[in-house]
């Protein structure tokens, strides 16, 4: 089990009392699930909305354990598969595929999971060893007022003058800076093991301003133009004022997702399964939804016409988002850094 801080603390003290509220037994109040979730406004909406109400359907208590994908994995190896701290992982797909091949995760009992049958095709594609519970999808995104061609396609960060020298990527480091090779290498090669094209294009593209997590603070002070960007970022930018707009480029998406595995050998693996059936229903869907902007991956859920705007990804929509052969990224990456660090300037 993780060393509780004091925060982490307030919060199965908030689950507990949340029980009481509800007048659930305190043989439920007893169990307590260690919740992995991001840090920063993700925890802060965990800590004050979707934790009580899991607490309010399950009675358990939740100690959240904010962090990313980097740290979770690191945790679970340092621990072993045996006595994992964690009953579950929601985390990207790029990490998830290799702890899965390592042995934590086992395959979706989807008894247990009954909103899985809701789910879109894309929230699937894991051959039921998990299930995708939200999806920021990732387009194009430029500035209005140092834009006068917008972008229509990938291909536009070569082809549009305007964006020379003025292109934001994310770096290899990344999740989705890896995604940005495997999808040049699809569009200027054969397909997306195809790298040496991919390689190739990222060479002609000429010097670009490279982040990690942050693109924000680079678009915002104008140190590029156009940039890959998750929609709900758009969306808090827009709203912070910031001239900024995004498109779904011709060849396709790509998203951050966020996937619910069960670990083998989780110390509260019945509790795992019913947080996992509540991530996945219309109800906590649309709860993070409106806080941050992310597409739902339950069919079942509509986005209101006030969400529209900045929840523009939903139904038929949600087809033209890519998937990657992570197994396949995931054994090369090393060397792919390396050539990254070499190519990319």
């Amino acid at each position: 089990m993780t060393n509780l801080t004091r925060r982490q603390t307030l919060s199965a003290m908030a689950g507990l009392s949340a029980a009481a509220m509800f007048g659930l037994p305190a043989r439920a109040q007893e169990k307590t699930l260690v919740v992995p979730t991001l840090g920063g406004a993700w925890e802060q909406f965990w800590r004050t909305t979707l934790a009580p109400a899991f607490t309010a359907k399950s009675g358990a208590a939740v100690t959240l354990d904010a962090g990313n994908g980097r740290v979770w994995s690191a945790n679970l190896r340092a621990a072993g598969a045996d006595k994992p701290p964690y009953s579950f992982l929601m985390t990207n797909e790029a990490f998830a595929n290799s702890l899965r091949k390592e042995g934590f995760f086992e395959k979706l009992d989807l008894t247990k999971l009954p909103n899985y049958a809701d789910l879109y095709p894309l929230a699937k594609k894991t051959d039921d060893w998990g299930a995708v519970a939200m999806v920021s999808p990732i387009g194009l995104a430029y500035r209005t007022d140092l834009v006068s061609t917008p972008p229509k396609s990938w291909k536009d960060l070569w082809d549009n003058p305007e964006f020379k020298g003025r292109i934001g990527l994310y770096n290899f480091a990344n999740t989705a800076g890896k995604m940005e090779l495997m999808l040049f290498s699809k569009i200027f090669g054969k397909d997306q093991y195809d790298v040496d094209a991919g390689f190739k294009a990222l060479e002609n593209l000429g010097p670009v301003i490279q982040a990690d997590f942050n693109l924000s603070t680079g678009i915002a002070a104008g140190e590029f133009v156009v940039a890959p960007f998750d929609f709900g970022e758009v969306a808090r930018l827009r709203k912070q004022g910031l001239p900024i707009d995004i498109v779904v480029p011709e060849e396709g998406m790509l998203m951050f997702d966020q996937t619910l595995n069960i670990l083998v050998n989780a110390p509260e693996k019945e509790l795992a399964y019913e947080y996992a059936n509540f991530m996945l229903s219309p109800e906590a869907q649309t709860l993070l939804m409106k806080e941050f902007f992310v597409s739902p991956t339950n069919a079942k859920v509509v986005v209101p016409d006030d969400l529209k705007a900045d929840v523009p990804i939903s139904g038929a929509q949600m087809d033209n988002i890519l998937t990657w052969d992570w197994e396949f990224m995931n054994g090369k990456q090393a060397e792919f850094a390396e050539t990254w660090a070499k190519t990319v300037k």
